[in-house]
């Protein structure tokens, strides 16, 4: 066997998504179509294909032990200079996210892995074009808005075209007690109303 290229995310529900997607392609990002819209929990990260079961397991575990949360995104920002990428900014779910990828790439468990930068919560929408199409995309989105409520996530794997698609999606743990993610970022145990997804 050989190796994958896998990620993990958060898919942004229709009709955002698509509005995100068909945007990011009008901007002239020639990734936008291969990429569903989406907020990174695990970037691109090579694994070997017969650890598969494993991380499928752990990622399983990992959906189990949180509830649905709210996701809101507002407005827009950007990573430039260091890195040329404008994005619709998370304004609420983000320590939840946060929490999440934590628990993904916990070092108990089979994705363990250091990130290129401190993790930041976002939906790109152009990524390496034009300074000028990244600032149209700054501008154009800057009063965009969406809310929904997170009921999973997904394992994608990108294939020899480059573009990511969907291997399976993890609900998490439902209507039971279950843990938590609040606002300070740490799991709690404790009952409460779960939104309907």
């Amino acid at each position: 066997m050989g190796t994958v290229t896998l990620g993990v995310s958060i898919a942004v529900p229709e009709p955002y998504g698509s509005l995100l997607q068909e945007q990011r392609a009008g901007f002239g990002d020639p990734a936008a179509h291969g990429i569903p819209t989406h907020v990174t929990l695990l970037p691109p990260t090579e694994v070997d294909e017969e650890r598969l079961p494993e991380i499928r397991a752990h990622l399983a575990r990992v959906a189990a032990s949180v509830r649905t949360f709210p996701m809101r995104l507002s407005g827009t920002g950007t990573f430039r200079p260091l890195s040329p990428v404008v994005f619709v900014q998370v304004v609420e779910g983000g320590s939840a996210c946060s929490w999440l990828q934590q628990r993904i790439r916990d070092a108990s468990g089979p994705l363990v892995r250091e990130l290129q930068f401190p993790y930041h919560p976002h939906v790109t929408v152009a990524h390496g074009i034009a300074e000028e199409a990244m600032d149209r995309a700054y501008e154009e989105l800057a009063e965009f808005e969406a809310e929904w409520t997170v009921c999973s996530f997904a394992l994608y794997e990108q294939g020899a075209d480059a573009v990511w698609r969907k291997l399976h999606t993890y609900e998490f743990g439902g209507g039971r007690p279950a843990a938590t993610v609040p606002a300070q970022g740490s799991p709690v145990d404790e009952p409460a109303t779960t939104p309907t997804c």
